[in-house]
């Protein structure tokens, strides 16, 4: 089986496919609705990747922090579970239920954990509670030899494996599963092997990351978001799109319409001709966080507690479509995604380039001050 931090040691050709469904109501959506949105997109993945993950599946352990990881080995499982049960109080300890398939082979020990951070030793290091978990994930994928935390949010879950997606959504039994948010991601790799570890979403905390595309700019961006304390051991653009999305959100308060003004920043012709005070926003957003710019061919979706928003590079070299049917938002690489789920959507319309799509739960369902759909 390929170890966990092996990526990048040859170059395979392109393509791959993202999908979502998201309830503003915060109805409960079967597991199964993402999988059957995956099957018309079939062709564009190659087997060598699917993944999920979903939103408000843990009701039970609303209040933990569900821990999934991925191990090559047992001795790397003692480690991990040693690091964990020094800072975290464990809720509950399980294999994540899969079943057999054919097609999923080299499986790895795939665990879950729901977990709750240890606040004396929190307190100690003078760390917020969003911070301490980070850093502890941070740490296990940088430092201990053959562990992934591969997803660490509250009453949410990402499930990813080598495969094609139908066949990944099955291996997790997600028809087990209800959530108001789901995304999905099909691979075709453009310059990595397929392996566990590298299928998406990619994920940290609550946020998660399915990604169509090549960015360009990857070395500048992972050089910029190591200097503010990530460590990007997977070898992939998409983790590093995870890490600064995190980092602009998180650590420097930005607005999600302001994070995609930073990564998918208009080009200084457009940003000249706007009107005061969007100009100087805009010119200061480019200025101040300009090596967070990301450059080349993407489409992506990413998800949080209570929202999602998807966005293309300022080009839009990737497809991306979105599809509205009462309080149901679908968002997809292709329109027959969106109509195997929904046949007779009210509006079907795609995103201009450059410019976020962010859809959040009605304010009855959640809190908040996100304007979106």
């Amino acid at each position: 089986m390929r170890g966990i931090h092996d990526e990048g040691s040859e170059r395979i050709p392109s393509g791959c496919a993202i999908s979502s469904i998201f309830s503003k109501s915060g109805k409960p959506i079967n597991g199964e609705r993402i999988i059957h949105s995956m099957a018309p997109m079939h062709d564009r993945s190659n087997g060598l990747g699917g993944g999920f993950a979903g939103y408000g599946i843990y009701p039970q352990h609303k209040d933990d922090y569900a821990f999934h990881v991925f191990y090559d080995h047992s001795k790397a499982q003692n480690a991990c579970e040693s690091f964990l049960k020094e800072r975290f109080c464990f809720a509950a300890s399980e294999q994540i239920p899969t079943r057999k398939l054919s097609a999923i082979t080299q499986e790895p020990i795939s665990m879950r954990y729901f977990l709750r951070p240890l606040y004396r030793r929190m307190e100690d290091l003078q760390l917020d509670e969003s911070e301490y978990v980070a850093r502890c994930v941070l740490h296990i994928n940088a430092q201990i030899d053959g562990a992934y935390v591969f997803s660490s949010g509250k009453n949410m879950g990402v499930f990813k494996a080598v495969g094609f997606p139908e066949d990944v959504g099955r291996y997790y039994r997600l028809e087990e599963y209800e959530g108001y948010c789901w995304t999905a991601h099909g691979r075709y790799p453009t310059n990595t092997p397929g392996w566990w570890g590298g299928a998406h979403p990619f994920a940290l905390l609550d946020t998660t990351v399915v990604h169509n595309g090549e960015i360009s700019s990857y070395d500048a961006n992972r050089r910029t978001i190591e200097m503010f304390g990530y460590a990007c051991t997977l070898k992939t653009d998409t983790e590093a799109i995870t890490y600064i999305i995190d980092y602009l959100t998180r650590k420097c308060g930005l607005t999600l319409s302001e994070t995609a003004g930073v990564i998918a920043a208009p080009f200084w012709s457009t940003i000249t001709a706007m009107p005061e005070p969007a100009r100087s926003q805009a010119a200061y957003l480019r200025h101040a966080f300009s090596s967070l710019l990301i450059t080349g061919p993407f489409s992506i979706i990413v998800g949080f507690t209570g929202g999602l928003m998807a966005l293309n590079d300022r080009l839009k070299l990737r497809s991306m479509v979105v599809g509205e049917k009462g309080d149901m938002v679908y968002i997809a690489s292709e329109e027959c995604a969106i109509r195997a789920i929904e046949p007779e959507p009210d509006r079907i319309w795609s995103p201009a380039g450059g410019q976020p799509v962010i859809i959040t739960l009605d304010k009855s369902c959640q809190g908040g001050d996100h304007h979106g759909l």
